[in-house]
């Protein structure tokens, strides 16, 4: 769908392309689909296992209880339970095995043998990263004459798919992968870089540390660029697409619109593709991103204000904010921790107004009645 309001935003012509809206709310179940598919009557009756908390999971699980094979997902025993619940609820047997991913792969490849299961990998696959690659056939159903597509990578199965259509369908149509900043793994690879990778970035759904070989073959020879996105940009776009586009988008979901608003001349009059593709974001953490964004946009601020403690004292300082119109949320009294005289307070007032400037002024407004005021930064 074309969005008018991104498109002013960045100065492109901005598609968005809502994956999140899968049933399991992200493009796995395409890549994992795929490779259900190509199993063979006998490879079916046994059955398919994998190793992953997270989309690629629900996605197995859900279209392999839909065609009759059984799923065996291996997940480490420190994964939250409400993805255990979340792959159970769609017909996959969840196996808790390793502290680690990378000890849960370990026993799915061994279960793999011993139970002659057929292991399905969450990305370095050919009929995965086909499967991923219909993505890109529906984006250009609709909208044939794209300059470019910005794609997030994590272990690159969904770049190489919708690159493989891309520059089969048009081979002068620019083909661009997102990588968050803390984890560069396939930016590393292409480029011949040595980034630190790792961190606790927004974007876990494209936080790998090692990037898939299959998937490097194909990136170094169809995709034009990698770019790294800083947290600040995927919690912008996060908030951005909830607010103007009214759609949930995960941190790796918002990787594109991170990139394009993070790199404004580099896609300036350009009509970009970009793929939300995933929409799976714990509710707390979602809450967390928007508060943030207000808070950098100005709409929420913390001031803090250095008072005597004697009676009558907050009560001078609440008048003020009630003559500039903004609204207390919150306020916070400390007395004890504190370098100030023993009669001295500080108070941190959590406020909103309409804008930045609002609050600006309320600031000026202390200060000129003689309070010390600071705003407490948002990190």
């Amino acid at each position: 769908m074309h969005s008018i309001t991104l498109s002013e935003i960045t100065g492109a012509d901005i598609w968005l392309k809502f994956e999140n809206l899968q049933f399991t709310a992200a493009y796995k179940e395409r890549g994992a689909l795929n490779a259900l598919l190509q199993l063979t009557d006998e490879q079916r009756a046994r059955g398919v296992i994998a190793a992953s908390a997270g989309n690629h999971s629900q996605g197995l699980s859900y279209h392999g209880t839909r065609l009759g094979v059984p799923v065996t997902i291996v997940m480490p025993r420190t994964t939250p339970t409400v993805k255990v619940m979340q792959t159970e609820s769609v017909g996959g047997k969840v196996v808790l095995e390793g502290e680690t991913f990378d000890e849960a792969y370990a026993h799915a490849r061994r279960l793999e043998g011993e139970m002659g299961l057929t292991f399905v990998h969450p990305f370095d696959d050919p009929h995965v990263a086909a499967g991923a690659g219909t993505v890109a056939l529906e984006m250009f159903d609709v909208k044939s004459d794209l300059d470019c597509i910005v794609t997030p990578i994590g272990g690159g199965g969904l770049i190489s798919g919708m690159a493989t259509v891309a520059k089969a369908l048009n081979p002068a149509m620019e083909v661009v992968g997102v990588q968050a900043a803390l984890f560069p793994s396939m930016f590393d690879r292409i480029k011949g870089q040595n980034l630190p990778c790792g961190g606790d970035t927004l974007a876990e759904g494209i936080a790998v540390k090692k990037p898939g070989e299959f998937t490097a073959q194909v990136i170094a020879d169809r995709v034009d660029d990698i770019l790294l996105v800083d947290e600040p940009a995927l919690e912008k776009a996060v908030a951005l697409l909830l607010q103007i586009e009214k759609t949930v988008v995960e941190g790796a979901g918002a990787a594109g619109l991170a990139a394009v608003l993070s790199n404004p001349a580099r896609f300036a009059g350009k009509s970009i593709g970009l793929v939300l593709c995933g929409g799976n974001i714990d509710t707390r953490l979602l809450a967390n991103v928007l508060l943030r964004d207000l808070a950098r946009q100005g709409r929420l601020a913390r001031l803090r204000i250095t008072l005597q403690d004697r009676p009558g004292a907050l009560f001078k300082v609440m008048r003020l904010f009630d003559e500039h119109n903004v609204n207390i949320i919150e306020i916070y009294h400390q007395r004890i921790f504190t370098t100030l005289p023993a009669k001295g307070l500080i108070t941190d007032i959590e406020c909103e107004a309409r804008d930045a400037e609002q609050v600006e002024r309320l600031v000026e407004g202390l200060r000129a009645k003689g309070y010390s005021v600071q705003m407490v930064e948002l990190g």
